[in-house]
């Protein structure tokens, strides 16, 4: 098996979950006895799975974005994942495995890499030691260093159809109607990710404004103004964090339904709001200039 995989997709359609699959399924096949069950399925009581969950088993890694631990920001997420954490990965693969010949580290996900772990990282891929895995997260691989795609096999994930987030929402939400749960499956543009946050921050009003705006423009700036002011203060950040990731899908379907001039000029806008929606987290934009900056995107659809 190849020792580095890039798991890349669109966000929200599974990737994190599969690599955790993997990830568990390697390391308790390694520690023996075999699991006589298919695909990557381990017993949820099995002590490998166990260790796993419990954050200590001692040949597996999950890179992450961490929180600042003083400072103004203590709590908060860092912009990225810093050099740190990738030579602590490399302390893992440099030392003996302890449960049994297998080492197993996820980083979820790469875009969040800071440059100098991206550099960090590739001297990793590029002297593999013998039984390790890497599962590389990616929503976007074109922004990663080519170096980096190069060294690892490329595993492709598909948005999911409506029937499967049909069901993740019955399952997670069960409490919802079905005419809730159609309008979720709509606007989620084949994410579970997104379809859940839809629900659990109540993110449907903001859609229907963001979707208003897009279809008859603002010509007044009242609703993006709305929207800006309803994202601003630090206690809507979830909702604000979820709104940077509906907009372009938003956009590209208008796209998709466009011809003509209104097509070129959803597919220009689409290309700007992706790149607000990467960096705006990582450069800590002002919340309120960044949505209303992404309604004007919208409104650039409708008013031309």
């Amino acid at each position: 098996m190849h020792h580095a995989w890039l798991l890349a997709g669109p966000k929200g359609v599974g990737k994190g979950s599969f690599a955790r699959a993997a990830a568990l399924r390697v390391l308790a096949d390694a520690a023996g006895p075999r699991i006589d069950l298919p695909g990557l399925e381990v017993p949820p009581d099995h002590r490998i799975a166990r260790l796993i969950e419990a954050g200590s088993h001692p040949d597996f890694r999950l890179v992450q974005r961490e929180a600042h631990e003083t400072g103004a920001n203590k709590g908060e997420l860092r912009r990225g994942i810093v050099i740190d954490q990738i030579r602590k990965l490399q302390a893992l693969f440099q030392s003996a495995p302890a449960l049994s010949d297998w080492r197993v580290a996820i980083i979820d996900c790469m875009d969040d890499l800071e440059p100098q772990a991206q550099q960090s990282l590739l001297k990793l891929l590029e002297e593999p030691p013998a039984k390790c895995l890497l599962l590389l997260v990616s929503h976007v691989p074109g922004r990663l260093l080519p170096t980096i795609r190069s060294r690892c096999r490329r595993l492709d994930f598909a948005t999911l159809d409506e029937a499967s987030l049909d069901t993740i929402l019955r399952e997670r939400q069960p409490d919802l109607t079905e005419a809730a749960r159609a309008k979720l499956v709509a606007l989620a543009a084949g994410s579970a990710d997104r379809a859940l946050a839809f629900a659990e921050l109540d993110l449907a009003p903001l859609a229907d404004e963001a979707l208003a705006i897009l279809g008859r423009g603002d010509p007044d700036n009242s609703r993006r103004a709305r929207l800006a002011s309803a994202l601003a203060l630090k206690a809507a950040r979830p909702r604000y964090t979820a709104f940077l990731d509906i907009v372009p899908p938003l956009i590209a379907a208008e796209a998709r339904r466009s011809d003509g001039a209104r097509r070129a000029r959803a597919l220009a806008a689409y290309d700007q709001a992706r790149e607000t929606a990467a960096i705006a987290p990582r450069l800590s934009l002002d919340p309120a200039a960044t949505v209303f900056g992404l309604g004007t995107l919208l409104a650039s659809v409708a008013e031309g």
